[in-house]
């Protein structure tokens, strides 16, 4: 039985770790599950008056309960992280609010296909153990969980980061940390109790089973790659064209507020089929969120809309509006939208049927990372560079090659009709991030793919399949094809431990563009003979084969290059998706 889901450094593991006497906590294990609330034995936020009330370290540090607050976290609110439903817990400053691991069994119960965690290490490096995770039926599934350090951990993979520590002996400016991990679930059982890893240092704050990624197909989707500036925007509407990919008679629509500090506030949000520009077919139809117009989004967390009837096409532009009431300055942006969307001036106009009020247009992605259709067999992920993304592709025609592939999809009936989801970003790498992953920055390259991959390929929904098309941009800037190797092997492994088929695309060739040396080149063919050869992903894709010159290998073939010998043109990007055998694309059974 394949297992899926989605966790920070997490896989699978045959057993348990042995536990020394050194890492178990004084806390004893309780005789059944219990809730997890109700073996809270660590207080993590203070009152920034009453540092001392709290010691979430052992060494007297804390979180603030003000910066929580300013973020949106506030005690029992509900937060959707990853697709996963989590509750920061209900206690006031000073209070037990999180547990420290020590092999606790916790009730929990729900099907999906992750099981998440609200975690965080407070040892100065990673903390890793192992667990259980127990179903209905008498079956269990081991689990390996890694919580980075709450001061040291990777801000390019936390949930959020707050500006503070509160210390005895005064508050710090120093970045605290908080991390969303998800494990692999049995999505065909269900859970009746988790037993915690013997860690000590491992602190949890919240857990859920993650359901929200089941029963739904991605017919379309982005990645965030940075946190820029934006506007700013006050009262005014977005208009937002995306491409569809599968329909269905069904929709809801994902809004991200990734790598913020400060909550951003939808006031609205409609969705339309385009007639053009930002002129809808017809009256935009009302989303919803928990039975409301609006709602906000705190700080790295994720607002879906209800679910609604209204049938999506397939291969369809749609128009999805949303209503900034309040100020926006800067934003989780996908920069190369290669499509114009459109700003309105002040007022709340998604409802609007006409484009009397879109004055101004847009050419990036900002907040909305996602379209859904009920049902569907599920959804292909590409995970890529500038290449996937669309670079010199023509503006507003939706000729990337993602667009292309989903096209071949709908017009045959050998292979189910996937979704096709686009996640790729112009400049991203495998092994470097580029955007460091917080605050305010021009660069919108995006954070590694080890560092986005859980985000965005195993939290999209009903994944099956994904493909991995990265690398030129780690080589051009001198990352040696070895590292380049170790960081695919990576995304292989973890997406196969989670039950994915995973498919790898030869590096094209790009001689003739300032950065693509002969040196470049060796370490290209280094890693295309280790993607062909090693057997490490389930499949290959060998977009080098279809694109390359005969005459020079090194070279991209003049009918498909776009001028600048790195990106494919138009011909070039629908080459690369007629290149795939469609086959390629089905997990087995």
């Amino acid at each position: 039985m394949s297992l899926r889901g989605a966790g920070v450094v997490c896989a699978l593991v045959a057993g348990l770790l042995p536990v020394s006497s050194a890492t178990a906590s004084a806390t004893a294990v309780a005789a059944e599950p219990l809730p997890l609330e109700r073996l809270f034995d660590n207080t993590a936020v203070s009152d920034d008056a009453r540092p001392g009330e709290a010691d979430f370290d052992g060494s007297g540090a804390s979180l603030s309960a003000a910066d929580l607050a300013a973020a949106g976290w506030r005690p029992g609110r509900a937060l959707t992280v990853q697709g996963a439903r989590l509750t920061w817990p209900d206690r006031t400053p000073g209070e037990p609010d999180n547990l420290l691991a020590a092999g606790q069994d916790i009730s929990l119960s729900g099907r999906g296909d992750a099981l998440a965690f609200l975690v965080a290490g407070t040892t100065g490096a990673d903390v890793t153990g192992t667990g259980t995770v127990a179903y209905t039926d008498g079956t269990s599934t081991p689990y390996r969980l890694t919580a980075p350090d709450w001061r040291k951990g990777s801000l390019a993979t936390k949930a959020l980061a707050l500006p503070h520590v509160n210390a005895p002996g005064g508050q710090r400016t120093e970045k605290a940390r908080l991390y969303v991990v998800t494990v692999p679930l049995a999505a065909d059982r269900e859970v009746t109790s988790v037993r915690l890893p013997h860690a000590a240092g491992l602190h949890v704050f919240a857990m859920s089973v993650r359901t929200g990624t089941l029963g739904w197909t991605g017919t379309w989707s982005t990645a965030s790659g940075g946190h820029p500036a934006v506007g700013p925007w006050t009262d005014r509407t977005l208009r937002l064209v995306v491409h569809t990919s599968a329909g269905g008679p069904r929709v809801r629509v994902r809004f991200d507020n990734t790598f913020a500090a400060t909550p951003v506030r939808i006031g609205s949000a409609t969705v339309a089929v385009q007639a053009s520009g930002a002129t809808a077919q017809e009256a935009p139809a009302a989303l919803s969120f928990g039975g409301a117009a609006g709602a906000e989004i705190p700080a790295g967390a994720q607002l879906f809309s209800d679910p609604l009837g209204f049938t999506v096409p397939a291969d369809t532009n749609l128009l999805v509006s949303f209503h900034l009431p309040g100020t926006v300055s800067a934003a989780p942006v996908h920069r190369l939208a290669v499509q114009r969307s459109y700003l309105s001036e002040a007022g709340d106009h998604a409802a609007d049927t006409t484009a009397t009020a879109y004055t101004s247009t847009l050419t990036s992605w900002p907040l909305l990372t996602g379209v859904d259709v009920g049902g569907g067999p599920g959804s292909v992920v590409l995970l890529g560079d500038s290449i996937t993304d669309g670079t010199h592709s023509t503006p507003d025609a939706n000729r990337r090659w993602p667009n292309v592939l989903a096209t071949r999809l709908l017009g045959q009936d050998e292979v189910p009709h996937y979704g096709v989801l686009n996640q790729g970003i112009s400049g991203n790498r495998v092994v470097t991030d580029r955007y460091l992953g917080d605050g305010v920055s021009t660069e919108t390259a995006g954070v590694s793919a080890t560092h986005r991959f859980d985000r965005d390929v195993l939290a999209q929904p009903s994944v099956r399949t994904a493909v991995v098309f990265e690398g030129v941009n780690d080589l051009r800037a001198g990352t040696t094809a070895e590292k380049v190797i170790e960081g695919l092997r990576l995304l292989a492994d973890r997406g196969r431990a989670h039950g994915l088929r995973m498919l790898a695309a030869t590096i094209l060739p790009c001689e003739g563009e300032a950065r693509c040396t002969a040196a470049v080149d060796a370490e290209r063919a280094e890693v295309n003979a280790w993607i062909r050869a090693t057997g490490v992903f389930d499949g290959v894709l060998d977009f080098d084969a279809a694109l390359r010159d005969p005459a020079r290998p090194s070279h991209i073939l003049p009918r498909y290059d776009s001028g600048d010998h790195l990106h494919p043109g138009d011909a070039g990007l629908a080459a690369l998706a007629a290149s795939v055998d469609l086959r390629a694309l089905v997990p087995a059974p």
